[in-house]
Parts: C-alpha cells; sequence; structure tokens
C-alpha cells in the first residue's frame, strides 16, 4: 500500500485519538478529552513533538510521535525518541508501520542525531519483531516508575 506521511495538526487530534483507542494506547476519548487533547496541543509543539501521520486515499491509518532531544553528551549529538507508534489494524502488515518508521528514522538523521530509541510492552512480541527487522537493537533495560497523573488543564 502506498502512504503519504504528513505532519499532523491540531485538527488531527480526533483521528489520533481514534487511532490510539483501535490500538488500545488509550481508552475512546470522549468530547471532553478530544477538546483536552487540541488545547494541549501547543505543549507538544513547545516540547519539540512531532506528530507524523501516515495517509492513505485521504484515510488516516497510522501515527507516530517524535522528540529529538538536545543532549550535553555524546559530543552534543541530539538522540530521537518515538512515542505512541499506532497503526489501524485493518492497515497492518500492509507497510503503514515501516513508512512511518522509516520517515522518523528520516528526520532524525537529519538532525544529527545519535541514535533513535523507543520502548516497547514486553508482551507485544508482534511489535517487536517489526523494531527487529526495521534493524532495532535491544538495548539495556527500561524502568519505569508509575506517576499520579493530575487532569490536564
Amino acid at each position: 500500500m502506498s502512504v503519504s506521511i504528513r505532519l499532523a495538526t491540531r485538527d488531527d487530534v480526533p483521528a489520533v485519538l481514534c487511532l490510539y483507542a483501535a490500538c488500545g494506547i488509550d481508552p475512546p476519548a470522549d468530547a471532553q478529552q478530544v477538546a483536552a487533547a487540541s488545547l494541549h496541543w501547543d505543549r507538544l509543539a513547545a516540547a519539540g513533538a512531532r506528530v507524523f501521520l501516515a495517509e492513505h486515499e485521504g484515510q488516516v491509518l497510522g501515527t507516530l510521535t517524535l522528540y529529538v532531544l538536545p543532549l550535553l553528551a555524546h559530543g552534543l549529538a541530539p538522540e530521537a525518541l518515538v512515542e505512541d507508534v499506532a497503526v489501524d489494524a485493518a492497515a497492518q502488515g500492509q507497510g503503514v508501520g515501516r513508512a512511518l518508521m522509516h520517515h522518523a528514522m528520516g528526520v532524525a538523521r537529519g538532525h544529527g542525531c545519535y541514535k533513535l530509541a523507543l520502548s516497547s510492552n514486553i508482551r507485544r512480541e508482534a511489535a517487536h519483531a517489526f523494531y527487529d527487522s526495521l534493524g532495532f537493537e535491544r538495548h539495556g533495560i527500561s524502568f519505569v516508575v508509575p506517576l499520579q497523573q493530575e487532569p490536564l488543564q
């Protein structure tokens, strides 16, 4: 399947949230959550996030968020971080995720990043095989501490 990749806009927030729900990242969003996420868009941009969408014939099929993080280590080379990868179930296995990830890698290379990292839930074995196929290497151990979440304002 041929897909085009573009930067998402605030107007794409409902479609992105639908993808998150379809992939099990988040529960379905109600109107209030969509409105809050739309208001949150400027915070994402201020933090350097780039939300990319994969589309086929005008239909949004996948998304990911890419951060380019400036660092003091590694000769001042930045690091790229991918978060919130989601591909519509009907489009999985058709190259949508691969196109998104290759796009993210290209953007990261263009910013001089020394690596692109992501984390994946240990139970998502199909996702791990996908990342392996893209040339990702399993590296280190990931640690997480749950934090109490405050409602978005």
